[in-house]
């Protein structure tokens, strides 16, 4: 458990660094123009694109149709910018077309929703009373682990919208051989966070688990 602290503490340390670094390298377009060229590119014309405070804030509703731009993103004209605009947008473009995997993490959101509500106060619960009532910590351990397989789902939904990012920003002529690799590079980055949130979730749900079948 402390690794992965350790982990996901480092990985966020680099991804902040790989963002400052690459939002020094310059792009006549910003990421707002990304973003709307790249919906128009496919189609789509029925999704905002819109402002929001904060730093790697990004990210798309699909509830409100919104793609979602930090200032920075929005406004910068950078690779950074770049990449980021176009990986939100690899989103609307899973939406659009049916993805798999976005179709199935879509359909766990009110389950896990629920779960993130309840599931600490259930665990806490059950390790209290696991000699009275031993079945709640496999009922918290069972909502636990509906959080851990949506963490899991979210891996190859990110990790898509990335590529398709990198695919049209080329595509485009946005970038080149010598930005390409640097959007890539950003985007890996924060493909890791999801990637060390998952094996946190699994860490702690396998602790959950043993500390069931020890009772046992």
């Amino acid at each position: 458990m402390i690794a992965v602290m350790i982990l996901s503490m480092v990985i966020q340390n680099m991804l902040q660094r790989r963002f400052d670094k690459y939002s020094e390298v310059p792009l006549g377009i910003t990421g707002a123009e990304v973003a709307s060229r790249m919906l128009a590119a496919h189609g789509i014309r029925d999704v905002k694109i819109v402002s929001i405070p904060g730093k790697l804030t990004d990210h798309y509703d699909p509830t409100t149709r919104t793609v979602n731009l930090s200032e920075g993103v929005y406004y910068g004209r950078s690779v950074a910018s770049a990449a980021v605009a176009a990986h939100e947008c690899g989103h609307v473009v899973q939406h659009a077309t049916g993805y798999a995997w976005l179709r199935m993490r879509s359909a766990l959101v009110p389950v896990v929703s629920f779960s993130n509500n309840i599931v600490s106060w259930v665990l806490l619960a059950g390790v209290l009373l696991i000699n009275i009532f031993p079945s709640l910590l496999w009922i918290g351990i069972g909502l636990f682990a509906l959080t851990t397989l949506f963490s899991f789902i979210t891996l190859p939904v990110e990790i898509n919208a990335s590529a398709r990012a990198v695919e049209w920003l080329e595509n485009a002529g946005i970038v080149n051989y010598e930005t390409k690799p640097m959007a890539v590079d950003a985007l890996k980055w924060a493909a890791y966070t999801y990637v060390i949130a998952a094996l946190g979730s699994l860490a702690t749900l396998l602790y959950y688990i043993s500390i069931a079948n020890r009772r046992n």
